[in-house]
């Protein structure tokens, strides 16, 4: 009786817990422009693992550094900083950036433009 409680217990976390499949680069795009802010910042952050895609997904994370909410634009700041040279063609969109109202923000820009180009943008010259 104990065991099949356990097992049962553990099949339950399993299915709860463990058996997400990952979303496609399809599905991550649109919740990028999703109505909820956290699917927005989820799909910032997820996007730039996906590098294969970055034809795709640095105009979309560059359409995402004029989000309505401060956190959506850092995390798409960030998100092209993490896909460093592949995102060159976000350049203008983060210099645009640069001048965002919330510090945090232009922060993950100027680290951005420093992973994206360090000959132009070098860390910590902003």
């Amino acid at each position: 009786m104990i065991v099949r409680r356990c097992c049962c217990l553990m099949l339950l976390c399993w299915l709860v817990c463990g058996c997400s499949k990952p979303k496609s680069t399809d599905e991550l795009l649109k919740d990028l422009q999703a109505a909820e802010e956290g699917d927005r910042i989820k799909a910032a952050r997820t996007l730039p693992e996906r590098k294969a895609d970055a034809a795709r997904i640095v105009p979309a994370l560059s359409a995402a550094l004029k989000d309505k909410e401060s956190d959506v634009r850092r995390s798409a700041a960030l998100g092209l900083g993490n896909l460093g040279e592949l995102a060159r063609d976000a350049i203008p969109s983060l210099v645009e950036a640069q001048k965002d109202s919330d510090a945090r923000v232009r922060k993950a820009v100027e680290i951005a433009l420093s992973r994206i180009d360090p000959q132009r943008f070098p860390a910590g010259s902003q």
